[in-house]
C-alpha cells in the first residue's frame, strides 16, 4: 500500500512538472511582465484576475475531465454536433492557427533575434519546428519529455531570474496603473494565454500519460491527474507572481509603447547584463515555448486523429501541424495575438460556462447546458465586435461587462431559463 502511494505521488510530481511546462508557454512568458507594467501599483489585483482567469479556470478544466471521464464528458450536454464544433475550435486556436505558431515567433523574437541577427523567421520556423517534430512523433513518450528534461531547466532558470530582480529591483512599484482596469486586463490576458482551451487537451494528455504509468483505475488515475494539477498550479503561481512583480519595477520607466518581446528582453538585459544575460535567457525562453509547443502539437493531433476514426494517423497529422505552423509562425508576435483576440472572444465563454456547468452542476438539465452555452456565444461575438470598434450600449451596461465577463450574468439567467424549459419539456412527454 505504501509502494502505491509512493508511485503515486512520484508519478504526480513527474506529471505535474511537465503540466507546468506545458502551461507555460509563448502567452504566459510575454502576459505577466506586460500586465505589471501596465498595472502599476495596482500589479497584485491584475496578477489576481489573471492567475484566475487562467491557471485556475485551467486546473478547474482538468478536475471536471476527471470527473466526467474526459473532454467527451464535459461537452455531452451540448450534443454531438456543438460538442464537434466547440472542440475543434479548440484545437484550431490552441493549434496550427494562433498557440502553436506563437510558440515559435515567440522564441524567434526572444532568443534568435537578440543573438543571431542575420538568421530570418522561415529558417528558425522549420528548425523550431523539425525539433517540435522529432520530440512529439512518438505520442507516448511526450510527457515524460517535457517533464523530466525540459521543466527541471524552465523552473530553475525562471526562478533564478526572479529571485535577481527580487533581490536587486530595477525600480520602485509607485508608477499609478496605465490602465483603468488592472483586473480586466489581467482577465484578458489570461484569455490570451489560452491555458483554459489547452487544459481541455492537455487533461487528455495527462489521463493517458498516469494510465500508462501503471495507473489504470479510476480512483488512482484521478489522484494523479489531481496531484499534478495542484504541482503545476504551485509552480506556476511562483513563476507568474515573480513576473508581473518584475514588470511592475519597471513600470515607472517604460510606457505602454513598448512590445511585449522587447520589455522581457529589456528586463532579461538590466537583471543579467551582458551577453551572458542573452544567452541565459534564449535558452529559458527556447526551452519554455519548445515544450508547450511539444506538448500542444502532440495534444491537437491525437485528437484530430481520433475524429477522424483511424482514417488519418497521428504521425501524418504532425508532420502537417508542424508544417502549417512554421508558416504561419512568419507573421510574428504581435500579429498572432491580435488575430487572437476577437477569437478567443467568442470561443472562451461556452467554453468557460460549460466546464463550470459540468464541475459544479450535477442537477442541471441538457437545456441549462444548451442554454447557457448559446447565451455565451451571443455574448462572446458582440465582445469580439468591440475589439473592432462595433459597440452596442445594452451590452455594455451589463454587469462585469467592465472585467470582460458581460457573458456571466446571461449566461445563468439563459441556463435556469433552459433548466424550466426541460422540466416543462419533460412534464409534456410524460403527460403524452
Amino acid at each position: 500500500m505504501q509502494k502505491n502511494k509512493n508511485k503515486i505521488l512520484i508519478d504526480s510530481f513527474v506529471i505535474g512538472a511537465a503540466l507546468f511546462a506545458m502551461f507555460f508557454g509563448a502567452g504566459n512568458m510575454i502576459f505577466s511582465p506586460y500586465l505589471g507594467l501596465k498595472s502599476g501599483t495596482e500589479w497584485f489585483s491584475g496578477f489576481l484576475g489573471y492567475y484566475i482567469a487562467d491557471i485556475g479556470l485551467a486546473v478547474v478544466a482538468i478536475l471536471t475531465q476527471i470527473k466526467t471521464g474526459g473532454y467527451k464528458g464535459i461537452f455531452k450536454p451540448l450534443g454531438n454536433v456543438a460538442r464537434t464544433v466547440i472542440m475543434l475550435s479548440i484545437v484550431m486556436c490552441i493549434g496550427p492557427l494562433i498557440s502553436i505558431p506563437r510558440t515559435a515567433a515567440t522564441t524567434y523574437e526572444l532568443s534568435v533575434m537578440p543573438l543571431f541577427e542575420n538568421v530570418n523567421m522561415p529558417v528558425f520556423g522549420i528548425i523550431f519546428f523539425a525539433l517540435v517534430l522529432v520530440m512529439s512523433i512518438n505520442n507516448s513518450a511526450v510527457v515524460d519529455i517535457i517533464g523530466k528534461v525540459l521543466t527541471p531547466v524552465l523552473f530553475i532558470g525562471l526562478l533564478f531570474l526572479i529571485i535577481k530582480g527580487l533581490t536587486d529591483p530595477l525600480g520602485v512599484v509607485e508608477a499609478l496603473p496605465k490602465t483603468t482596469s488592472p483586473v480586466a486586463d489581467g482577465i484578458a490576458a489570461g484569455y490570451q494565454s489560452m491555458d483554459v482551451l489547452a487544459a481541455v487537451i492537455f487533461g487528455v494528455l495527462i489521463l493517458n500519460s498516469a494510465a500508462q504509468k501503471g495507473h489504470t483505475q479510476p480512483k488512482a488515475k484521478a489522484k494523479v491527474a489531481a496531484g499534478a494539477s495542484v504541482v503545476a498550479g504551485i509552480g506556476l503561481l511562483v513563476v507568474y507572481l515573480g513576473l508581473t512583480y518584475l514588470g511592475a519595477t519597471v513600470s515607472g520607466i517604460y510606457d505602454m509603447h513598448i512590445y511585449r518581446t522587447e520589455l522581457l528582453i529589456a528586463l532579461i538585459q538590466s537583471l543579467i547584463p551582458g551577453q551572458a544575460g542573452l544567452i541565459f535567457f534564449a535558452v529559458v525562453a527556447g526551452f519554455a515555448c519548445l515544450s508547450t509547443a511539444v506538448a500542444l502539437t502532440g495534444s491537437a493531433a491525437e485528437y484530430l486523429s481520433e475524429q477522424s476514426k483511424g482514417k488519418v494517423g497521428y504521425k501524418p497529422i504532425v508532420i502537417t501541424i508542424c508544417i502549417f505552423s512554421a508558416v504561419a509562425a512568419s507573421f510574428g508576435v504581435e500579429t498572432l495575438v491580435n488575430v487572437a483576440s476577437p477569437v478567443l472572444s467568442v470561443v472562451y465563454p461556452p467554453v468557460l460556462v460549460t466546464v463550470l456547468l459540468s464541475f459544479f452542476g450535477d442537477k442541471i438539465n441538457v437545456w441549462g447546458y444548451r442554454f447557457a452555452a448559446i447565451a455565451a456565444t451571443v455574448m462572446g461575438v458582440f465582445d469580439a465586435l468591440s475589439t473592432f470598434g462595433i459597440r452596442f450600449s445594452p451590452v455594455s451596461a451589463l454587469p462585469l461587462s467592465s472585467l470582460g465577463l458581460g457573458w456571466v450574468v446571461p449566461s445563468i439567467v439563459f441556463c435556469v431559463l433552459g433548466i424550466a424549459f426541460g422540466k416543462i419539456a419533460d412534464t409534456k412527454l410524460r403527460k403524452n
